[in-house]
């Protein structure tokens, strides 16, 4: 695992978004930490409007970050998590969520935070789950991320429009 040139998570006032958290159901004790932290971000930065739904597994959560995303959340959080085991299978999963999330970005203009922990087994999962004695809150900082992201894409469509432009994240508006 490599935390080297992790930016630091600066205070947000998202308090205006709304927002769509998808989470699988597997690997329980990881996804309560997960949860838990997208819990700890938007709590933190002030949404209120938050919808939560479940899905089965990870395979699962691109196709409802699509309809969250369709019904107008400004953010959408994917948590999950996939353990590697002796078969590919692993390998499907992991591509194809990834590529799934991606395209639901990409063709919904809705930032997606991904929260998908791929680990070579539980221990990893544990301890990126946000869970007490975890080194890192992966929940957390996809929310971020994606929060982030949907305040940024608010401030390039008002400066666009004429209104007050937000400053950017690290200071680089005229690239």
């Amino acid at each position: 695992m490599s935390r080297s040139g992790q930016p630091a998570l600066s205070p947000l006032d998202a308090s205006e978004l709304s927002v769509g958290v998808v989470a699988a159901q597997w690997h329980p004790e990881a996804m309560d930490g997960l949860l838990g932290g997208a819990a700890r971000a938007l709590a933190d930065a002030g949404v209120d409007k938050v919808a939560v739904l479940r899905v089965p597994g990870s395979f699962e959560l691109s196709v409802v970050a699509q309809a969250l995303a369709q019904r107008g959340h400004d953010a959408v959080v994917a948590l999950g998590v996939v353990v590697r085991g002796g078969t590919p299978h692993f390998d499907y999963v992991c591509r194809a969520v990834t590529d799934g999330l991606t395209r639901v970005a990409l063709d919904s203009g809705v930032p997606v935070g991904f929260g998908v922990l791929t680990c070579d087994d539980d221990d990893q999962a544990r301890d990126r789950a946000g869970l007490e004695g975890s080194s890192e809150d992966k929940g957390y900082e996809a929310t971020h991320a994606a929060l982030s992201t949907a305040l940024a894409l608010r401030g390039l469509v008002s400066s666009e429009a004429g209104g007050p432009a937000s400053p950017s994240l690290d200071g680089d508006e005229d690239l």
